[in-house]
This record gives structure tokens, C-alpha cells and sequence, in this order.
């Protein structure tokens, strides 16, 4: 092992793992959002917008992502319809992982108690307000779970986006052994970085899955 040269490629270790963070970042946060949106249209039976809901999540999850990030990538510029790469990485990830954090929305919303929306609806409150403060804490307290491993896997999937020349972890590994050869000093910095990103994620999800069912419990 080569310490001297792991020392003197670490800055490019550090730009790319900032890249790998922006990137997989703003997917999780837009990933979610869509995730909820589509949770709720099928939930509640939207019409039509509950069908469109349930193709894209089963395109999005029956086709690989670098097909999904070459069409984006590569396709589009086909049709006048030019994405740099970081925005091509961004709108694939949002869109792989939209519909696993659906998944995982939906099945929350779905495991709370009809006795819980009765007692909402007793007291007064409107179906806006019945999902606000009854519904929507539940689900959310029953999702964090899987929401927590959607996000992993989703900082796991950046690493594709290479794939399409985004100067991440990925790429500036694969750069360094073709140019440098040090395929073990390049492969250790990069199982490194990924720990470094992956390790908070998951101690949080897990604390946040504590404390989520100690207040199921009421603890």
C-alpha cells in the first residue's frame, strides 16, 4: 500500500465524494417528494392519476437505471434535448428512486388503524386535517424503515452515474487506475469515502427508527 500517493490524491477523492453528496442529496429529498405524491394519488384512488402513478412506478422499477441515464444522456440529444450529466444523474435517480420511496409511503399509509381516522373524524376534524395530525405522522413514524434503506441504496446507485462521465467517486477511481495503475490504494480511498458517506446515513436511520417506535409505543 502507498500511502505517500493515497495522500496525494485524496483532494480528488474529496471533490468527488462532494459531487457524489450533491448529487444523491438532492435525488433522496426529490426522490421522497415524488415517492409521496404518488403514495397518496394510489392510496386514495386519484382517478387517472392513480394509473399513471402505478405505470411509472412499475417502468421505474422494471428498467435498469444506466438504460434510464443513457436514454436521458444520450437519447435526448437525439430529439434537441440537451441534459448535462450531473442533471441527467439527478433526474434518473429521482426517478428510480421516486418509486421505491412510493413503495415505502404507501405501505405506512396503509398500515394505519381505521381506528385512528374514525377517532380523527370524531372530534371534528376535516379529511385535510384527519391526514395532517392523524394519518400522515403514523405512516411517516412506519416508513422511516424502508425510506432510510431507499436512501442507502440510492447513495449506492449514484455510483452508476459514472457512467455518463459525472466526475464522481466512481469515475475518479476507475480514472486513477487507468492513468496510475494503483488499483489498491484507488479501490481502498474509494471503499473509504463511501464509508464515510454511508455510515452517518445508516446510524441515523437507525436512531430515527428507535425513536419512532418509542413514540408508537409512547414511551
Amino acid at each position: 500500500m502507498n500511502w505517500q500517493y493515497i495522500y496525494s490524491v485524496m483532494p480528488q477523492f474529496a471533490s468527488a465524494m462532494v459531487t457524489t453528496l450533491k448529487i444523491s442529496i438532492i435525488s433522496i429529498i426529490l426522490a421522497i417528494l415524488v415517492g409521496l405524491i404518488c403514495s397518496i394519488l394510489i392510496t386514495y384512488r386519484v382517478r387517472v392519476f392513480d394509473k399513471i402513478a402505478k405505470i411509472y412506478i412499475e417502468l421505474s422499477r422494471n428498467t435498469p437505471l444506466l438504460i434510464q441515464l443513457f436514454f436521458l444522456y444520450y437519447g435526448l440529444p437525439k430529439l434537441g434535448i440537451k441534459i448535462d450529466g450531473f442533471t441527467c444523474g439527478v433526474i434518473g435517480l429521482t426517478f428510480l428512486g421516486g418509486s421505491y420511496m412510493a413503495e415505502a409511503f404507501r405501505a405506512g399509509l396503509q398500515a394505519v388503524a381505521k381506528g385512528q381516522i374514525d377517532s380523527g373524524e370524531s372530534i371534528g376534524l376535516n379529511p385535510l386535517q384527519v391526514f395532517q395530525y392523524v394519518i400522515f405522522p403514523q405512516a411517516l413514524a412506519i416508513s422511516i424503515p424502508a425510506i432510510g434503506a431507499n436512501c442507502l441504496f440510492l447513495i449506492k446507485e449514484s455510483s452508476v452515474v459514472s457512467a455518463i462521465a459525472v466526475v464522481e467517486l466512481l469515475f475518479v477511481t476507475k480514472d486513477l487506475i487507468g492513468m496510475d495503475y494503483k488499483t489498491t490504494e484507488a479501490l481502498f480511498l474509494l471503499i473509504m469515502s463511501y464509508l464515510i458517506i454511508l455510515l452517518p446515513v445508516s446510524i441515523l436511520t437507525s436512531y430515527l427508527e428507535y425513536r419512532s417506535r418509542k413514540v408508537s409505543h409512547g414511551i
